[in-house]
């Protein structure tokens, strides 16, 4: 049997070393499966599916004219709404936008709603297992100060910043 020289070693060991860092530095992060659709490219975007856009634009013009009607709702009692629908400031979260409507009542939230949240893949089932929980935590506290879900904390910060905003626009 014949012995490898300590040279010999040294050069496959570091041409071995470059060849690991080299190998991880051409991965790729993960996404959210939700995620693609902002970075897909005009091309890959022109390919999707029909099913997915047709169910896309419903989802945009509901939710674009539930802003709407909420936003005109709070726009004409004024700044200082004590009763009536106010809507808050769409916040960006790393999964998607977050954006709470409140139904107010002598000044008082009767509803909060998530008019806006993450959704796709993962996110969908994360969304529907924390906005629940924020809805209500909402209604109970009256407030922003909520307890963040577990799992859901991006979601649960955008809803707090969010819910914040329509507070501050009920003058709350």
């Amino acid at each position: 049997m014949r012995k490898i020289h300590p040279v010999r070693r040294a050069v496959l060991a570091g041409a071995a070393t470059v060849t690991g860092v080299v190998l991880l530095l051409s991965l790729k992060p993960a996404s959210d499966p939700g995620a693609p659709a902002a970075a897909q490219s005009p091309q890959g975007a022109a390919q999707g599916s029909a099913q997915g856009s047709a169910q896309e634009s419903a989802q945009g013009s509901a939710q674009g004219s539930a802003q709407e009607s909420a936003q005109e709702s709070a726009q004409g009692s004024g700044q200082d709404t004590t009763a009536g629908t106010v809507l808050g400031d769409a916040v960006r979260t790393q999964y998607g936008p977050v954006q709470v409507r409140l139904t107010l009542t002598d000044g008082k939230i009767t509803e909060a709603e998530a008019v806006q949240a993450p959704e796709g893949g993962r996110s969908s089932q994360v969304t529907a297992d924390a906005v629940p929980r924020l809805n209500r935590a909402a209604l109970t506290t009256g407030t922003a100060d909520i307890d963040t879900v577990s799992g859901a904390t991006y979601t649960s910060a955008g809803y707090k910043q969010s819910l914040q905003s329509a507070l501050d626009k009920a003058g709350g």
